[in-house]
């Protein structure tokens, strides 16, 4: 079995990569040509442990994804959240790779921002806001630039902003501007990403301007949100999964519950879109709204793209069980 920390991961494969392999991911989930059961949570003494397996039909892998959850953790030095995904033969069964769970699902929830950014953006979007400055922001940045000639980034969250902007005004040739607050960062942007753990909501429609493009994706619980409800009433909403957003994603669910949209308000799943049975975008004016929380088959799609290309480059360290 080969072991991959995060450095071999991301030697592995670019965010257009990981983007590539999403897609495939999703149009499998959309088309009905992928097996993803229910994520299983443990209780356990320090938090909750998360299972999460997939396969997409005819791959030659199969993937589960493990997280451990302990809010306890930075007091004693270390994460809340750890996380392995181990590949497996889909044929026998045999254990091929064990890889950094926390890189892979960065760079897949990044990607999953950029394909949406890809299908549902406008093509000459150059304005990136990114509200919060965590873990997940370095990925999305790096995916709506791979897929969009972005000039200017502005960064907007009550903590490590300043760092944020920094690590991009070294990777970057954009612009890249520390708004005093969210409506600043928000206002004339083309594209906007959210990743924060809110609770109440970030995003406010009178911030956004017509044909701006909004990815979701620090809100994972029925509690939390951080797109207004009056952005997701008006907007033409994405989801990457129907039954995963709906029992997880407050986004959706909290207008639901006010009365303000209905289950059907949902236009496509992003798999559609990508396959070509959905419409993406129809108007200059229009505002889109994706709306992720994630979903194992974007870890299985890009683990097997790892592998490949760990094998092709001689990345990882074999080891015998």
């Amino acid at each position: 079995m080969r072991i991959l920390t995060a450095d071999d991961v991301r030697a592995a494969v670019d965010m257009r990569a990981a983007i590539d392999a999403v897609r495939a991911g999703f149009v499998a989930l959309s088309q009905g040509r992928a097996r993803v059961p229910l994520r299983s949570a443990l209780e356990t003494p320090g938090g909750v442990l998360l299972t999460m397996p997939a396969q997409l039909a005819d791959a030659p892998i199969s993937a589960v994804k493990v997280v451990s959850v302990c809010a306890g953790n930075p007091s004693l030095g270390l994460p809340t959240i750890h996380a392995v995904v181990l590949a497996t033969d889909a044929r026998t069964g045999q254990p091929l790779a064990l890889m950094d769970g926390q890189t892979v699902t960065a760079l897949r929830t990044g990607a999953a921002s950029g394909l949406a950014t890809d299908l549902l953006a406008l093509p000459e979007a150059s304005i990136l806001a990114v509200i919060g400055a965590g873990v997940q922001a370095r990925t999305q940045v790096a995916a709506v630039c791979a897929v969009r000639p972005i000039a200017e980034i502005r960064v907007f969250s009550l903590s490590g902003a300043e760092a944020l902007a920094g690590e991009l005004r070294e990777r970057y040739a954009a612009r890249v501007v520390v708004a005093g607050s969210a409506p600043e960062a928000l206002r004339g942007a083309h594209v906007v990403v959210a990743a924060t753990n809110s609770k109440t909501p970030v995003v406010h429609r009178a911030d956004l301007s017509p044909g701006v493009h909004v990815n979701g994706i620090g809100s994972f619980a029925p509690d939390m949100q951080e797109i207004a409800a009056d952005v997701v009433a008006e907007a033409t909403i994405v989801v990457d999964h129907r039954a995963s957003a709906w029992a997880e994603a407050g986004d959706l669910i909290i207008p639901r519950d006010q009365g303000l949209i209905a289950e059907a308000s949902v236009h496509a799943e992003i798999g559609e879109i990508a396959a070509g049975l959905k419409a993406g975008r129809t108007s200059p004016q229009e505002i889109t709204f994706f709306k992720s929380v994630g979903n194992a088959v974007q870890d299985a799609a890009l683990a097997q793209r790892i592998i490949a290309a760990a094998d092709e480059r001689g990345l990882g360290t074999d080891v015998a069980l």
